[in-house]
């Protein structure tokens, strides 16, 4: 372990990047909308302007920012990259070390509501054996992590310096979600000596490499469905893997245009049956966009798409079959997931040891419905550690 190396953290926006902000949103310039559009076109207009109403006139920044520093943060240089993390011991007998990992368009504060919910879950109505050390790092080009981006399979590398050499542990769990599930695989994949077991929302999408006639019916159909959303709601995915910079101009300059881009994906991939209030409130949508305002982070987020993409399309030679994960996965199935993972296709890339099937919920599970994400993860990781024999 090397201690010298973290240094406590805290949250601290300077009062003028605040101030800033509400003149920026008293001066937009706001675009014309088709009638009757709602949300087929993009981000609700009626929606957008009430949520600006309430930033401009209620929100309070610094109410949720004391609310984040209730946890203990804290960065480290690792691998020459300036690393945020909450770092959050267990409370119960020997806790078992995990690393979260968040995605796009979401942040380390994907995970706040549960943490407290690994860290002690006898207050959750769970076994106090059952705790976790629970480390959630800004994933580098995010949050309060330096700006610089990097593609999953390189995050990967980080996390296991920052896990083992950093905060000395020598084996860990991982979880994490879209973007994040990437990273986590990579973990599973390179670092199996380390890594315990994961828990994961999604496996992956089929990458063409596939033999079709090889898949199950479902898997076929799942795979049907992916290409359908990729046809209808993929073109974010496609200009931020290729054109990233030319989007970070305006993002980066206007907080509304930033929020009607973020919001339109915390809208479509949430379990919300229409209305987004009923997943997120107007506080925690509007303090997700912050932590990428405050930090002028959305060029180089968004800029991780097409290092990803250039590993795999401009040195890589095109998509590879994926390969699968040995390390014992847990696998969570959530209603209202962008596309719906059958348990055959995670079976097929995975060492899946426990699969649940949710009964609501969708892509953002751990801010949408935390209880049931931290108790599932809970069983699994306790199956881990105490197996029934047949």
């Amino acid at each position: 372990m090397t201690q010298a190396q973290i240094k406590p953290f805290e949250i601290n926006v300077p009062e003028a990047t605040l101030v800033d902000l509400q003149e920026r949103l008293k001066r937009t310039r706001w675009t014309d909308a088709v009638k009757g559009a709602g949300w087929g076109m993009g981000t609700d207009a009626n929606y957008l302007k009430e949520l600006v109403t309430y930033w401009q006139q209620s929100y309070d920044w610094r109410k949720h920012e004391a609310a984040l520093n209730q946890f203990h943060h804290f960065t480290a240089d690792v691998h020459g990259v300036s690393i945020h993390f909450i770092h959050e011991k267990g409370k119960g007998p020997n806790p078992t070390p995990i690393i979260l990992t968040h995605g796009w368009p979401d942040s380390f504060y994907r995970f706040h509501k549960i943490i407290p919910m690994l860290t002690d879950p006898e207050k959750f109505g769970g076994k106090a054996s059952d705790s976790f050390d629970v480390i959630v790092p800004s994933m580098p080009g995010f949050g309060f992590s330096e700006h610089q981006s990097m593609t999953g399979a390189a995050i990967a590398d980080v996390w296991a310096k920052l896990m083992t050499d950093v905060l000395g542990y020598k084996q860990f769990a991982a979880a994490g979600g879209d973007l994040g599930t990437d990273v986590t695989k990579t973990l599973a994949l390179k670092y199996r000596e380390r890594v315990t077991g994961i828990y994961l929302t999604d496996v992956g999408f089929p990458n063409g490499t596939e033999d079709f006639a090889a898949l199950s019916p479902a898997e076929r159909q799942y795979a049907g469905q992916c290409q359908q959303w990729w046809y209808t709601e993929g073109a974010y995915n496609m200009l931020q893997s290729t054109k990233p910079q030319t989007l970070g101009y305006g993002l980066n300059d206007s907080p509304v245009g930033l929020a009607a881009w973020i919001l339109e994906k915390l809208y479509l991939w949430s379990d919300n049956k229409g209305a987004v209030e009923t997943r997120f409130s107007k506080d925690e949508i509007i303090t997700n966009i912050m932590i990428y305002w405050v930090t002028e982070t959305i060029n180089s987020a968004v800029h991780m798409y097409l290092e990803n993409a250039r590993a795999v399309y401009a040195t890589g030679g095109g998509p590879k079959p994926m390969e699968r994960v040995e390390v014992p996965t847990g696998v969570a199935s959530f209603p209202a997931e962008m596309v719906v993972l059958p348990r055959e296709w995670a079976e097929r890339n995975v060492n899946l040891k426990h699969f649940t099937v949710m009964p609501e919920g969708g892509h953002f599970a751990p801010l949408e419905v935390p209880e049931l994400y931290a108790s599932d993860l809970r069983v699994f990781f306790a199956e881990m550690r105490h197996p029934v024999s047949g």
